[in-house]
């Protein structure tokens, strides 16, 4: 692999308790408020989205212009409207945002940025720092009435056959869209530093002769995991530090095998994270 420069910015969540007051949010009838907001402001994201996919989507997927011009205005809406839910969540008092300027990511163009994924809000949090972002989603979600409209006039990518989702993937790169991937495939189990990376999003990277862009997503006391129900709003202060690391250049060996690389590629990616996420994580 080689490496550009690149730079660090870090983005937090915290998920407070009310004013400074020395309630305790984690338990009893303090928990409630807590509970009410947070669920409050899922109702808002999943209201405004089913809205927005029959009034607001449709008018700029329609609105004058080639199809590269709709779908970028599109996934700027999708953006905006994700900043917005982030911003509902601050005032809300569920969550506290601390961020600095991520121009790495506002400027990135047709890359594959990976991520590990350790919540359930893990891509909201990504797309609301991209506003040219595009995302490989599971076919559920193209039923789901709340998100279809959204992900079908972003030109997100139905997870479908091998090589029907190489030819999106390459298509959308190519006009410049960011794809976000999560190799882990699904979020990290909890107790383990990530879980074990498939070869997906290097074989794209190698395949569509795409640079990656490595993005780091540090958490403490852990909520919103795969071990926890959606609705259950975390009891105690979730932060998470968002760390985009350098550019890698992918660079196809023509005396090895494209599947060969991928697996080589994979794993190099998998100790870099466990590098970063581990103090204690020792390379054997």
């Amino acid at each position: 692999m080689q490496s550009n420069s690149g730079t660090t910015c870090r983005y937090v969540l915290a998920i407070t308790t009310s004013g400074g007051s020395m309630l305790d949010t984690s338990k009893g009838l303090g928990y409630l408020p807590r509970w009410l907001a947070g669920m409050s402001c899922y109702i808002a994201f999943g209201v405004g989205g089913l809205i927005s996919s029959f009034t607001l989507l449709p008018l700029l997927k329609y609105w004058p212009g080639d199809a590269n011009a709709r779908i970028q205005r599109v996934q700027k809406a999708v953006h905006l409207m994700f900043r917005v839910f982030v911003r509902m969540l601050t005032w809300a008092r569920v969550i506290r945002l601390d961020s600095h300027y991520c121009q790495q990511l506002q400027q990135a163009k047709g890359m594959v940025v990976i991520a590990n994924h350790p919540t359930l809000i893990d891509v909201v949090v990504l797309i609301s720092l991209m506003p040219n972002a595009g995302c490989i989603v599971k076919q559920g979600l193209w039923r789901n009435p709340f998100m279809r409209g959204v992900v079908s006039a972003a030109g997100y990518i139905p997870n479908r056959g091998a090589e029907l989702l190489l030819a999106d993937c390459r298509e959308v790169l190519n006009r410049g869209t960011n794809l976000i991937i999560f190799p882990e495939g699904t979020r990290t189990v909890k107790g383990e530093v990530v879980n074990d990376f498939a070869r997906g999003a290097a074989n794209i990277a190698l395949r569509c002769h795409a640079e990656l862009l490595p993005v780091v997503l540090k958490v403490s006391n852990a909520g919103l995991t795969k071990q926890d129900p959606w609705y259950e709003i975390p009891r105690r202060t979730m932060h998470i530090q968002v760390q985009v690391g350098e550019h890698i250049k992918t660079v196809t060996a023509v005396e090895d095998s494209s599947a060969k690389q991928a697996r080589r590629l994979t794993h190099e990616l998998e100790i870099y994270y466990r590098q970063q996420l581990d103090g204690n994580y020792e390379l054997t």
